[in-house]
């Protein structure tokens, strides 16, 4: 994250600014934006925001129900946060850290429920096991020394191992039909898991943001961005509907655009971008509303990944509860379009490339053939071959039963590297502007499960005048804001029971 800031640069204040200039321009309606309008509309109700979303409605791209597995992020069934040393033991701190902050969520989204911002909350989020299934001896054995980094963990309280066919059967049915004898196999499984469905819960936020006074405006494309001498941000528009262009100034610029938050970054000037190149991955699914197989299977179950395959890739058969319907979803098949999203232009992947980002580009290409060749790999796959690796899941799955769907387009990040020149990121990251008037971010998976820790952060480095003032009323929006939970036993046991209730969380 970039958190620079020169004084020496101006800040925009309320003198002779043009009338209309609005306090905060949010572009892109995702879940980061949906977040962060949440919250500095709860802190700042005297503030103007505006929201642009070039879609004809928000939560379309990767906060769409369906381009995303919607599982809540905590680490507890997500192998890769918790890798093997050398000396192959077992590192519980980024599994703690995701807890802990997908526990800021779950209690911003539980004050939200009791005053009434947020709706039902089985209309965006449901109790679901995690779990964690693996096959042969060595990912048997890494599994059993994860169980035991983790158990002692208060956030991962009530985790459960068994290599007992008998026990698994119990937990996910479909895991263990006729699976195949002698085969060493184990699972864990945590009660305390959720499935999320951010396309909900991103339209509630912004349904309450526009009751709020706030001018959310789909149909709306930014075309430019430009920092003026009196420290605002003059903002170029152009609707799709009549195609006519418009002119707004704000004191504050986030860029919540998934993919396209790299090219609004790379035009607006910042220094603070060069070096940055992104990657787009699609992702496909097989889903299935089979009542029968439906009702032998609640629990997200994740495995390891391929060998080459990035983290976000990693297979896994989840519970999906989708306006009040229950479904199950496989995958992610991975799939190539050049596209930084779903609705994107196929010259992004082109167009992205400057003179500070083609060499650590060329270099992360060069040092990832193995992702290279995984996904030849799955784009050579047919429906038949995808059933296949279901399969490794679900021995008795058929074809007929399952049915492919399109996901979202996840834009992995590449950017300099001291040390190798450049490299491919994983997870999500903030870059701001020197003098905090603007920021924007890149990245995919654990961001829409932990946006709301990821926007307070972005709070603290572009608002520093106001953070410790917005102390007091962050602490009544997420009680434990500021503190930890996990070195904490009974204050961890007690928000985890707090959030579990108001959210109506019962496995």
């Amino acid at each position: 994250m970039t958190d620079t800031h020169d004084s020496a640069l101006p800040h925009p204040d309320d003198s002779d600014l043009p009338a209309g200039t609005v306090d905060v321009l949010l572009i892109g309606g995702g879940i980061m934006s949906a977040t962060l309008g949440t919250l500095l509309s709860e802190l700042q109700p005297d503030w103007k925001i505006s929201v642009f979303e070039r879609l004809h409605d928000v939560a379309l791209e990767s906060s769409n129900a369906w381009n995303n597995a919607g599982t809540g992020h905590a680490a507890l069934c997500e192998l890769n946060y918790t890798p093997e040393g050398k000396d192959g033991s077992v590192d519980p701190a980024k599994a703690i850290s995701i807890n802990e902050q997908f526990q800021q969520s779950r209690q911003l989204w539980s004050t939200l429920v009791e005053r009434g911002v947020l709706d039902e909350p089985t209309t965006f989020i449901n109790a679901t096991p995690h779990m964690t299934f693996v096959r042969g001896e060595k990912d048997v054995a890494f599994l059993k020394k994860r169980y035991e980094a983790l158990k002692q963990e208060p956030l991962f309280a009530g985790i459960e191992y068994s290599e007992d066919s008998r026990v698994i059967n119990t937990w996910a049915p479909l895991l263990m039909q006729k699976r195949r004898a002698g085969e060493p196999f184990a699972a864990t499984r945590v009660p305390a898991g959720t499935d999320v469905d951010f396309g909900a819960l991103t339209h509630q936020l912004f349904d309450h943001l526009a009751g709020r006074g706030a001018d959310v405006r789909t149909n709306t494309e930014v075309r430019s961005l430009k920092r003026l001498d009196d420290g605002t941000w003059r903002v170029r528009y152009r609707r799709s509907i009549g195609r006519t262009p418009g002119e707004i100034r704000a004191k504050f610029v986030f860029v919540g655009a998934g993919g396209w938050a790299l090219k609004l970054l790379q035009n607006s000037g910042i220094p603070e971008i060069s070096g940055y190149g992104v990657f787009p991955i699609g992702g496909q699914f097989l889903k299935t509303t089979n009542p029968a197989l439906v009702a032998k299977h609640k629990a997200k179950v994740y495995s390891q990944a391929s060998v080459g395959a990035p983290p976000m890739s990693v297979p896994h058969l989840d519970t999906r509860v989708v306006d009040g319907e229950a479904s199950l979803l496989f995958g992610p098949f991975a799939t190539f379009s050049p596209k930084f999203l779903k609705n994107g232009s196929i010259l992004d992947l082109v167009t992205q490339v400057r003179p500070g980002n083609l060499g650590p580009m060329l270099k992360v290409a060069w040092d990832n053939p193995s992702l290279i060749t995984y996904l030849v790999g799955e784009l050579l796959k047919n429906h038949s071959k995808k059933v296949d690796s279901l399969r490794t899941f679900v021995p008795t799955a058929k074809d007929e039963d399952w049915e492919l769907i399109q996901a979202g387009q996840r834009a992995q990040v590449m950017k300099k590297d001291p040390e190798k020149g450049g490299i491919l990121q994983f997870g999500t990251e903030v870059v701001t502007g020197a003098d905090g008037t603007i920021a924007g971010l890149l990245g995919a998976s654990p961001g829409a499960s932990t946006a709301v820790s990821i926007m307070l952060g972005l709070m603290k480095t572009c608002f520093p005048e106001h953070i410790d003032t917005w102390e007091s009323q962050l602490r009544d929006l997420i009680p434990t804001y500021g503190e930890t939970l996990n070195p904490r036993p009974e204050a961890a046991e007690e928000a985890l029971a707090e959030t579990a209730q108001t959210l109506a969380l019962t496995a």
